[in-house]
């Protein structure tokens, strides 16, 4: 059983997802009840720069608050092996379990229908090569990247979805939004449902040159679609993204420019399946039994050791 009221007092575990001034309320006040402590562990210092205007001169009092919470909690999780050290890098010594934030493979799986409203809704033909990212629009996403290689391919379609208040970002991002951008870019801001579902898997390639990462949420959503990934070759994907297995990676534009050419026309094996045994093993289900590992063994109750030593080895 679970409570999402933060009037509560009859819970065993308090598990924080969030880093605003009321999560450290909700701390306080759980710590005065005898209660356990779990904080999920999704933002770091490095994730957070590059993104909103100011980051990069707050970061180093945005790690400082972090630490100041994250030091509450009895145990961390966070998404990957990579935040895991980037955490221990901060001096934070409790116990840390990387646990994937895990995928519905059900939503993303590919559906004929969805693809056909996509394609549908963009007025792309049959034929038409289309290469989509998902992410908010900030230089940490690549999206630089993304319009700079758009432009040197005007023949294919490249769609950039997501949605960011437009005063929170830098003048250069809001600028190229807006209107310095290729005819063959899309931003059509913030879409769900089967538009975007079917966007996943009707598109010829989902490319996120992302430059940072916990781990990349919107990658699983692709992986679990059975779409042709390309990435930025990162630290937060070694371990469980390999390129040439179960996608393809690439380090600077040029090698972006020449994979695109590749993979839409399928120049390249497709690893489109590979990919999605590695959403599989990220499935909720499997995400669930990791958690309820952690919350078993911070309770002090009898637990899974094998899927437990698993998470925080």
């Amino acid at each position: 059983e679970y409570t999402l009221d933060p009037k509560a007092t009859d819970y065993d575990i308090l598990h924080i997802n969030t880093y605003g001034p009321k999560s450290l309320q909700l701390v306080r006040k759980a710590k005065r009840l005898g209660k356990k402590i779990v904080f999920h562990a999704h933002s770091t210092e490095e994730d957070f720069r590059n993104s909103f205007v100011g980051s990069n001169q707050l970061a180093p009092l945005f790690k400082k608050w972090l630490v100041a919470l994250y030091r509450q909690a009895d145990h961390l999780i966070t998404p990957t092996p990579y935040s895991k050290k980037l955490l221990r890098s901060y001096g934070l010594e409790q116990p840390i379990a990387a646990i994937s934030n895990g995928i519905d493979l059900k939503r993303y799986y590919p559906d004929e229908r969805k693809e056909a409203a996509f394609r549908k809704h963009f007025n792309l033909t049959e034929d038409q090569k289309v290469v989509i990212c998902v992410g908010l629009f900030f230089e940490r996403k690549g999206i630089l990247d993304f319009v700079k290689i758009a432009e040197e391919m005007p023949e294919y379609t490249f769609i950039w979805f997501g949605d960011v208040p437009m005063l929170s970002i830098p003048a250069n991002i809001r600028r190229i939004v807006k209107k310095d951008h290729p005819e063959n870019v899309l931003f059509p801001g913030y879409i769900n449902g089967d538009l975007i579902e079917g966007a996943y898997s009707g598109a010829d390639l989902f490319f996120f040159p992302s430059y940072e990462e916990t781990e990349g949420i919107v990658v699983l959503e692709a992986l679990a679609s059975q779409q042709q990934v390309l990435l930025r070759n990162i630290p937060v994907y070694e371990g469980w993204l390999s390129d040439g297995e179960n996608c393809y990676m690439g380090t600077n534009n040029q090698e972006f420019e020449e994979l695109i050419h590749q993979l839409v026309n399928h120049r390249l094996p497709n690893l489109s399946m590979a990919g999605f045994r590695t959403a599989q093993e990220k499935s909720i289900t499997q995400i669930g039994a990791e958690l309820k590992s952690v919350y078993q063994a911070v309770l002090e109750l009898p637990y899974d050791h094998q899927v437990y030593a698993k998470v925080t080895k």
